[in-house]
C-alpha cells in the first residue's frame, strides 16, 4: 500500500473558524502572540500565558472538522496516510484520521514543567494556576513555544522519507523546522501543495502540482483524483 504524507498548517484550522495569529496581525486582546507565546512570557506572567490558551481551547472545542479535513480520511481507504500536522487542535483527530503527529503540540493536554515527560489529558478541563503535576509543579500547556526545539520534528523527518506521495496543505512554509519536511520527501513521486498563496518555496517548480485554492475548495477533488489513480 502507498503512503501518502499530509503536511497541514493554520490555513486548513482557519477554514473552520480558528483565529490564524500570523494572518492576523498576531495580536490577542491587544497583546502580541510572542508576549503569550514563549518561555520568556510564561516566566513573566503565567496567568496571561494561561489565560490565552485557555481561550485557544475553548475556542478549538467549539470548531468542527471541515470537509478538507473529512475529505483526508477518505484517503485511508486506499492508501497508508500520515498527517503531520502543526496545528494544535484536534479537528483531524475528530474527523477519523487515525495516524495524526502534532509537531507543536497539542491543545488538549497539560504537561509538567519539572518533567516534560509527565503529560496529561485536560478533557473538558482548562489549566488554572495552581494547577500541579503529580511532582509538586505547575502544569503548563503541552504546546512548543516560539523559541523551544521541536522534538517531534526527528519522528516527522522519518515519516517524511517514507512518503510515496506528499501532500501540503494550508502552511506557507516559511516555518522551520516544519518547512524542512518537503525536501526530506525527496522520494516521493508526487507532491502537491494546496493554499491560495503559494508558498514561495515551491513557486515555478514544475515537479509540484500547484493548487491555488483554499483547503475547503481544493482538498475534497484532490483525493477524489487519487482514489481514481
Amino acid at each position: 500500500m502507498e503512503r501518502i504524507v499530509v503536511l497541514t498548517g493554520a490555513g486548513i484550522s482557519a477554514e473552520s473558524g480558528l483565529q490564524t495569529f500570523r494572518g492576523s496581525g498576531g495580536l490577542w486582546e491587544g497583546h502580541d502572540v510572542y508576549e503569550v507565546a514563549t518561555p520568556e512570557a510564561w516566566a513573566r506572567n503565567q496567568k496571561l500565558v494561561l489565560d490565552f490558551y485557555n481561550w485557544r481551547r475553548d475556542d478549538a472545542r467549539k470548531a468542527q472538522p471541515n470537509a478538507a479535513h473529512k475529505a483526508l480520511v477518505r484517503l485511508e481507504q486506499e492508501y497508508h496516510v500520515s498527517i503531520i500536522t502543526q496545528n494544535v487542535d484536534d479537528l483531524h483527530e475528530r474527523a477519523g484520521s487515525t495516524e495524526v503527529l502534532h509537531l507543536h503540540g497539542e491543545l488538549l493536554k497539560a504537561r509538567s514543567t519539572r518533567d516534560p515527560d509527565l503529560v496529561y489529558e485536560l478533557g473538558d478541563k482548562n489549566i488554572q494556576l495552581g494547577d500541579c503535576c503529580e511532582l509538586g509543579s505547575q502544569l503548563r500547556p503541552h504546546i512548543v513555544w516560539f523559541g523551544e526545539n521541536v522534538p517531534a520534528i526527528y519522528d516527522a523527518m522519518e515519516i517524511a522519507v517514507e512518503a510515496d506521495i506528499l501532500l501540503v496543505i494550508g502552511t506557507s512554509l516559511n516555518v522551520y523546522p516544519a518547512a524542512s519536511l518537503v525536501p526530506a520527501a525527496r522520494n516521493a513521486r508526487t507532491i502537491f501543495v494546496v493554499d491560495p498563496d503559494m508558498p514561495a518555496m515551491v513557486q515555478g517548480d514544475d515537479s509540484v502540482g500547484c493548487i491555488e485554492k483554499t483547503a475547503v475548495e481544493g482538498v475534497p477533488p484532490l483525493v477524489e483524483q487519487l482514489l481514481e489513480e
